[in-house]
């Protein structure tokens, strides 16, 4: 058997790192046969849902009675079973491609795979026959979803927070609502995140809802990370992403904090910025918030994962040497300075999914198998 796994970085679950780079699984050099049945797929079920990360796929054999037959199995997060144009770079293997399978006894022939599919994620499977010099049609597609499941290693992190738990800690009050994610209950309530090992440039990015306006709080965090677990007002790594509200300098605007190891290194939208950035959220829309960060932070904001961008906006540090670098290096959902009464905390109300925090930009295909089936 031969498998190739194809035009992505090579990182099984259980690495924490030592990738590797494949080239694109070249076509099959057999012509396509009519004649030869393709297989029928048997299992994982067309649109289901997967409770392990290395599944079985089974076809049922062709039906031709010529011998020596082989299968090949793809694997793939996308349905046309290629690449995306301007396809990043991603840290776990998504399409897996065996060929050369020897037909099986009694009917079928199976392929698992050695290493973890990507958590949370769509994926699509079609199987075909080679007899001799005849390679089949592929056989009809279908869909499954590998389990909904977090995870935080060094270099990158995951929580979908629809399943009822975090990879984090939940301070204060803060509720799973099902199916939704987890709702940040009040200004003094956040999750505190400690990643495996500080991100000096990287990707902090979510699905929030029931944001809206005249919020009760003029400074109000969506997300911040810092240096540690005491009060993030005072860190010199501060940094966070707000929605104001009342009394915000404007009302309804959206805005940022960064301090670059140095409070007068810092990066903040003035008051020109904010003023054309104020919006009305609607809470019943799930916004995309993304924060980028080396020596400068980004913050964009886009309506839906896949919809238009609302906000992007960025600032550079003007001293060489300045990176966003904290170590210890923590991130929360919401901020942890609320209780101290130094400006404003948490976004009370907030209602996050599928967060990413990582050294490279989010796997476009990580957290698909949260929308239902036929929305992608």
């Amino acid at each position: 058997m031969t498998v190739s796994r194809v035009w992505v970085a090579v990182c099984c679950l259980a690495a924490a790192g030592g990738c590797s780079r494949s080239s694109p699984a070249a076509p099959s050099a057999a012509a396509s046969s009519s004649s030869l049945p393709a297989p029928a797929l048997l299992l994982p079920d067309d649109q289901s849902q997967l409770t392990m990360m290395r599944p079985t796929f089974i076809v049922a054999n062709s039906t031709s009675p010529q011998a020596g037959k082989t299968y090949e199995f793809q694997i793939s997060d996308r349905s046309d079973f290629s690449p995306a144009s301007g396809q990043r770079m991603t840290t776990f293997i998504v399409i897996a491609h065996p060929t050369s399978i020897p037909e099986g006894p009694n009917g079928t022939t199976s392929y698992t795979p050695d290493f973890d599919l990507q958590p949370t994620t769509r994926f699509y499977w079609r199987g075909r026959v080679q007899a001799g010099s005849s390679t089949s049609e592929w056989s009809a597609t279908r869909s499954f979803n590998t389990p909904i499941a977090g995870y935080n290693r060094a270099g990158e992190l995951y929580d979908p927070l629809v399943n009822g738990a975090t990879v984090g800690t939940r301070v204060g009050s803060t509720t799973f609502v099902s199916g939704k994610g987890l709702r940040i209950d009040n200004g003094n309530s956040y999750v505190r995140y400690q990643l495996v090992q500080p991100i000096g440039a990287g990707e902090f990015s979510m699905e929030i809802e029931g944001l809206h306006a005249n919020a009760p709080g003029a400074k109000l965090r969506l997300f911040s990370m810092m240096d540690g677990t005491g009060n993030l007002f005072n860190s010199q790594y501060l940094l966070n992403a707000q929605y104001r509200g009342v009394n915000g300098n404007p009302d309804n605007c959206i805005s940022f904090k960064a301090l670059l190891g140095d409070p007068t290194i810092k990066l903040e939208p003035d008051l020109g910025v904010r003023t054309a950035s104020i919006v009305s959220l609607d809470p019943s829309h799930a916004y995309f918030w993304r924060g980028t960060w080396s020596n400068g932070f980004t913050l964009t904001i886009r309506d839906g994962v896949n919809g238009p961008t609302i906000y992007n906006y960025g600032q550079t540090s003007e001293f060489p040497g300045y990176t966003y670098n904290p170590n210890p290096h923590f991130a929360y959902l919401g901020a942890n300075n609320g209780p101290y009464g130094e400006e404003d905390g948490s976004w009370p109300g907030a209602l996050y999914r599928n967060v990413w925090i990582g050294a490279g930009p989010r796997p476009q295909s990580l957290g698909s198998a949260l929308l239902p089936f036929g929305d992608r």
